[in-house]
């Protein structure tokens, strides 16, 4: 029984001292401290877009949590290379974070022959914030009912048909070359300046067909101005059950093309903060709010571990590298 006492005694005293040492540590009083001043979201987005009105959303509960504002500054153009020069100059406590859209972490690596950034050097990468996957979209009175339809179609006539996106680079672009890579075709980029103009483009049948999520082509699909001919995804999306996959629709079996963005830091944040903005954002982003939003945009809720999404990001960018190889491409 004695023995027994001691013991509870010892693991008694060896848990408090555990918690002091952690109190008392610089790591635990930082985090326990930050966030002292008002941090900002940098985004290289422009306003009123899917991605823009997310951040706004999971900023506005990062500064009720917080208890500092935390600020959306969108920096769009540019590849986001503006907004990436901005968050280079910026601190290194966490207060300064960046969004960050897939090309810029899977595709710019491989497409540009000097970037003005080093992945490695100049991010800390926290976690994602959501993932979609983009539509195959036609015109209303397209004459092919299948993906199937429109693969035969451009292998008779190589080089006649089209598709568009707004850069070369861009998920839209590399998700339709992958398309042209996996079933032998070949079809003509076009490059329009704006999504707007691109999916008008699409239902004035100047295009062939263009990739499109629900945030950008959704509103001329409500209106009947386009066509959702099939979903680049492993399954078909809520909401639109009517919409078969692009496998199930006679193409490729694995063909996928996701979107989805990140949240990071500059290296050198304390792991602390690192931590509490990690576990602060998953909590906001389980809000029914931005439930509600990922359900307008066609957004899903994508929550890997850290290892996971070390592995997703790795297989994204070595996906991306082999498509951008094949396809010949390469910018300064």
């Amino acid at each position: 029984m004695t023995q027994s006492l001691n013991m509870s005694r010892r693991q008694a005293a060896f848990a408090l001292g555990a918690i002091a040492a952690a109190v008392a540590s610089p790591s635990f009083a930082q985090s326990a401290k930050w966030p002292t001043k008002s941090s900002r979201i940098i985004n290289p987005f422009p306003v009123g877009g899917g991605p823009d009105g997310l951040s706004r959303l999971v900023a506005d509960k990062l500064g009720r949590a917080w208890g500092q504002p935390v600020v959306v500054e969108n920096r769009p153009g540019g590849n986001g290379f503006i907004a990436i020069s901005e968050f280079k100059r910026g601190a290194t406590d966490g207060t300064d974070m960046i969004q960050l859209d897939n090309v810029h972490i899977a595709a710019y690596p491989h497409l540009f022959k000097k970037l003005p950034y080093d992945l490695n050097k100049d991010f800390e990468i926290l976690l994602p914030l959501f993932r979609n996957f983009f539509f195959v979209c036609v015109p209303v009175n397209s004459p092919y009912k299948t993906i199937g339809d429109l693969i035969a179609d451009a292998k008779a006539n190589p080089g006649k048909l089209n598709y568009g996106s707004w850069s070369v680079g861009n998920p839209v672009h590399l998700g339709s070359a992958l398309l042209e890579n996996q079933t032998g075709t070949k079809m003509e980029h076009v490059i329009y300046k704006e999504t707007s103009q691109l999916y008008q483009g699409v239902a004035n049948g100047e295009l062939t067909f263009a990739l499109g999520s629900l945030g950008t082509a959704g509103p001329l699909v409500r209106g009947g101005k386009l066509r959702f001919l099939a979903v680049a995804g492993p399954k078909r999306i809520a909401g639109f059950e009517n919409v078969p996959t692009v496998s199930e629709s006679g193409g490729p079996k694995d063909y996928a093309v996701i979107g989805w963005n990140a949240l990071a830091v500059r290296p050198g944040t304390p792991a602390a903060v690192i931590e509490k903005i990690q576990a602060d954002t998953r909590l906001a982003l389980t809000g029914q709010d931005v439930k509600d939003k990922f359900t307008a945009f066609g957004y899903e809720s994508f929550n890997p571990t850290p290892a996971e999404f070390k592995a997703f990001m790795a297989a994204e960018s070595k996906r991306f590298g082999e498509v951008i190889k094949k396809a010949g491409l390469a910018l300064d």
